[in-house]
């Protein structure tokens, strides 16, 4: 049975951040994930999580000032990459969360190669740097019609910088909806780079609402994953058509949103 957790950037969003913890453990969640947290302290996210005995699983580094994607495979903007790199680092470390997703960045058509030779140099100081504290460094492909020019948007792209970085901490982030946009064969794709993968996502394609419509079928994603040597959380990572707790019917066959 997979081990669902709370993607707070998306699920109990009817609340202020940190009023979504006590939403998510009331609903039957023992994890959670975030995304951009850093305009509450760490401190009290940190209370939060262990008041209602969370696992916290990890966090995005910054998208940017100018809302971006995020700087990691962006030519020229490495220094941005670092400072951000770093604030994202003290602050898994304050609230005890085991991954950070380095955001790749939008590049033009023409700075793919160079982006991710930038993305992998990155990649391999933030690695070094997030070992020391053991914590995983999570890169997801993100697909182009939600992001245009999103540097890192196949699956396939992503074992290929993972291979060049070469740090055992370095890891793919699955996230279903993304893949489906980005070629579908789900099943296959994931079996063929389940070694190197970190954490999965799910929502449903195309609406990225809860994952009980649409055109992936996850009783058989689900099932597979069972079947599978995946051992990690399944994030929840989709937008609610209504209020979270209203949409969990679905989950109820895996311990989540009650009787």
């Amino acid at each position: 049975m997979p081990r669902l957790a709370a993607n707070l950037g998306y699920l109990f969003a009817d609340r202020p951040l940190l009023g979504r913890f006590a939403g998510a453990a009331a609903a039957g969640f023992k994890a959670v994930e975030l995304q951009f947290p850093y305009e509450q302290p760490a401190q009290a996210v940190r209370r939060e999580i262990e008041r209602h005995q969370l696992k916290i699983l990890g966090i995005n580094t910054p998208l940017g000032p100018a809302g971006e994607a995020g700087f990691a495979g962006v030519p020229g903007r490495e220094r941005d990459f670092e400072a951000s790199f770093r604030e994202a680092l003290d602050y898994a470390v304050a609230i005890g969360a085991a991954a950070i997703h380095c955001m790749s960045g939008q590049v033009p058509p023409g700075q793919q190669a160079d982006g991710e030779k930038v993305f992998v140099a990155n990649l391999t100081r933030a690695a070094d740097l997030a070992g020391g504290h053991g914590i995983t460094i999570l890169i997801e492909p993100i697909n182009r019609r939600d992001r245009p020019g999103y540097l890192l948007h196949r699956p396939e792209q992503a074992a290929a910088v993972i291979a060049q970085v070469g740090r055992p901490n370095v890891r793919l982030q699955f996230d279903f909806y993304h893949v489906q946009i980005e070629g579908g064969d789900l099943i296959t794709r994931f079996k063929r780079h389940q070694t190197i993968i970190g954490h999965v996502q799910v929502a449903a394609v195309p609406s990225r609402a809860e994952p009980d419509e649409g055109e992936v079928n996850y009783a058989a994603i689900f099932d597979m994953l069972d079947r599978s040597d995946y051992a990690g959380f399944v994030g929840c990572e989709y937008r609610p058509r209504r209020r979270t707790e209203d949409g969990l019917g679905w989950a109820r066959r895996y311990g989540i949103g009650g009787e």
